[in-house]
């Protein structure tokens, strides 16, 4: 059945990637983007461009932030299905700038929230992040564990999204579903993050900074694995759960319909090997400038994902080398390399 779905972050990496997905299937898709500079403009519009050339897109310049503009798009648009993607990321920026965290996961998601219950949105999908798992050392890491210590401001507002998720799910039945991604790469991927970072620099023959001396771990998830995944739950609406005992509270479920998941590639990788595969396929060698761990960082990200593959069926097992092969392709093409 063809939904109205509004994608928050539209000219971003993951909500271009979604809406794309979306429209293939035949829905309608609203996209949502405040187009701000926290990296290259030009690179969300070229996103933009090819889902305006799309059938059944429509896309507002639009902050989250801005509850005017929101509450009055949810009463005019009638949504069956909210996915936000909408953030401010990075967690090194949150040192720097932490106001914007604030404003945009913040103030801009209660104003989500706030959409989706006086508007009869059926399912609100939100994207949480791996970075909630903060202190915790037990791999991998799993949903149904406590996440009351985050490292950085960044990781504690995806924390805060969840809780006031959870919040309306309880006081006004709405069906709400928190995905956990972990370190997703692939083609149209971000500017800040390594592998971009990482690419850009072995090409012009400059230093790459290599964090925690190399032996920081990621589970680097593919992008068309995330999309998978996102699209999967999108489609199941969770339900209470009758078994949930606040004796023994489960975190990634309640007796409202609430749900977590974890999305990752169930398979850290040390970042040296990751490195290593990148030099492969770049057929050059990076020279490596090796630095200690840096503040908000940690050391290592692994996802248990047995309830997506029980709830959905979908594991995502994109290989770090065909992934990183196919970014390189898509960079050497965008930017004429």
């Amino acid at each position: 059945m063809k939904n109205k779905v509004l994608v928050t972050g539209a000219a971003g990496f993951i909500g271009f990637s979604l809406a794309k997905r979306f429209l293939e299937r035949g829905d309608e898709v609203i996209g949502i983007d405040n187009m701000n500079d926290y990296y290259d403009v030009n690179l969300k519009k070229a996103r933009l461009a090819q889902l305006n050339e799309r059938q059944g897109f429509r896309f507002a310049k639009m902050s989250l932030e801005d509850r005017e503009a929101i509450l009055s798009l949810f009463k005019e648009e009638r949504f069956d299905k909210v996915i936000n993607l909408a953030a401010q990321a990075g967690v090194r920026y949150s040192l720097i700038n932490p106001y914007s965290y604030i404003d945009s996961n913040i103030v801009g998601f209660i104003n989500l929230l706030e959409g989706c219950r006086h508007n009869g949105v059926k399912h609100l999908i939100f994207a949480s992040s791996s970075s909630v798992y903060g202190a915790n050392t037990k791999m991998p890491f799993s949903v149904h564990d406590n996440v009351d210590h985050p490292v950085s401001l960044y990781a504690a507002t995806k924390k805060a999204n969840e809780l006031m998720a959870h919040t309306y799910s309880h006081l006004y039945q709405l069906p709400c579903t928190g995905l956990r991604f972990f370190t997703v790469y692939g083609p149209w991927g971000r500017p800040d993050m390594a592998l971009f970072l990482f690419t850009k620099a072995i090409l012009e023959k400059r230093p790459i900074d290599v964090f925690n001396y190399g032996k920081m771990q990621r589970d680097f998830t593919y992008i068309d694995d995330i999309v998978e995944g996102v699209v999967r739950v999108a489609d199941k609406i969770p339900q209470p759960d009758t078994k949930w005992s606040g004796d023994k509270p489960d975190p990634s479920t309640s007796r409202a319909p609430y749900k977590i998941y974890n999305i990752g590639n169930n398979n850290p990788v040390e970042l040296m090997r990751f490195i290593e595969v990148l030099e492969n396929a770049l057929g050059k060698k990076a020279e490596k400038n090796l630095l200690p761990i840096q503040l908000g960082d940690v050391p290592a990200t692994y996802a248990n994902v047995d309830d997506l593959v029980k709830d959905v069926g979908f594991k995502p097992a994109t290989s770090i080398e065909d992934g990183i092969r196919l970014f390189v392709k898509w960079y050497k093409e965008y930017y004429g390399c």
